[in-house]
């Protein structure tokens, strides 16, 4: 019989060994693109990601005659608990996350502790896998293995899908990606409706101006509260949660990938497009020695790239009903696609993720021609 201890992370070096495992478990999945090790400790250090200012986070470890076997994050966002149970989160809903396991009898145990730590705190209900926050990696890939995953995005190995589902969990939600090839112009209605906004005056698409950065940012996200405060899953950046996201991404902020668009003078929409990192981390294997951090910020001055994304854009709630929202939306991909093209080589584009029964998005994603290429399951469990 098995004997696997399952342990809190107590120390510096057994976080590092939580951030290690997940390199040595992953090194044979071939479309695993590991992320440079600075950022992935950053994620599960408090004091260093914000997430934990407004949560209660245990991450544990699973050994097997002292070899580590698995890990897990169970967490309570506790902006979270504060939303309406209507949109996904509520009183009483934890979550897990950041699951790696050699095998399905380790994951069940992972998950199992995980539960009984959520339970213990009084939860009630479980959504996962969320690693950490809704923001960052949402969600099983079940998907769209056969291609590595654009920035930000995650890549789970398949055979998670049944080892979570096994343990009795049961899909929430889906999110979508969609892949939109870019080289060739959009359908001629859509072609109109960008030529109607562009003579309209009270219509003004703007680059966002990286001398004003952390101000930008903040507009960016007020937006992105009051746009997505209705989504399912929703819980808002707090304002140490918006100074460090326009840290972590103003390398990759290039003025003339992320659009504002005005009307009457008031910003009331916005596109967020970054080139695809992953494509230059991938063969760095998780480390910027001892010549990774030259090259990279060679690739940062101007990337050349084959596919940008678009992480986030919103559209002011009181405009959402409106078609106003959908032509802002298609005058911004327009520009950005354009940009994408001639200055940075760009041949394809991915938009998402965008939730399964958000008909906004999907309406205006299909009329791009795009499809979808990646879904992301979030599951959910009572306890």
């Amino acid at each position: 019989m098995r004997k696997i201890e399952i342990t809190p992370v107590a120390s510096k070096r057994e976080r590092r060994e939580f951030v290690d495992l997940a390199y040595r478990l992953n090194a044979s999945e071939p479309n695993w693109v590991p992320p440079l090790k600075m950022e992935a400790i950053e994620l599960v250090t408090p004091g260093k990601n914000p997430f934990f200012a407004h949560a209660d986070v245990e991450l544990m470890l699973a050994r097997e005659n002292g070899r580590i076997v698995g890990r897990i994050s169970a967490h309570i966002d506790h902006l979270a608990l504060a939303q309406p149970p209507e949109q996904g989160m509520g009183p009483g809903t934890g979550n897990w996350g950041l699951l790696e396991a050699e095998d399905e009898e380790v994951a069940h145990l992972l998950i199992a502790r995980a539960e009984e730590w959520l339970r213990a705190k009084g939860m009630t209900r479980v959504l996962a896998p969320l690693s950490l926050s809704i923001w960052e990696e949402p969600g099983q890939l079940v998907r769209g293995h056969e291609n590595p995953p654009t920035i930000m995005m995650g890549h789970q190995p398949e055979r998670y899908v049944g080892w979570i589902e096994s343990a009795g969990y049961s899909r929430a939600k889906s999110l979508y990606t969609y892949d939109l090839p870019i080289l060739e112009g959009f359908p001629p209605l859509i072609q109109r409706i960008i030529a109607a906004g562009q003579k309209n005056d009270r219509i003004r698409i703007r680059n966002v101006d990286k001398s004003r950065f952390d101000e930008e940012a903040r507009l960016i996200l007020g937006i992105l509260n009051d746009a997505w405060s209705d989504n399912w899953g929703f819980v808002p950046f707090t304002e140490a949660e918006i100074a460090y996201a326009g840290k972590k991404f103003k390398p990759v902020v290039f003025e003339d990938l992320i659009m504002i668009a005005e009307y009457d003078g008031e910003p009331v929409a916005f596109m967020m497009t970054l080139p695809n990192l992953n494509e230059a981390i991938a063969p760095l294997k998780g480390s910027l020695f001892p010549f990774g951090w030259a090259k990279l910020l060679l690739w940062l001055r101007r990337p050349t790239v084959r596919t940008m994304r678009v992480p986030l854009m919103g559209v002011k709630k009181r405009l959402q009903s409106s078609r106003m929202a959908s032509q802002l939306a298609f005058m911004m991909i327009e520009q950005i696609r354009l940009n994408a093209i001639t200055r940075y080589g760009a041949q394809r584009g991915e938009i998402g993720w965008i939730l399964e029964d958000n008909q906004g998005m999907i309406a205006i994603a299909d009329a791009i021609d795009s499809h979808v290429n990646r879904v992301y399951v979030i599951y959910d469990k009572v306890l």
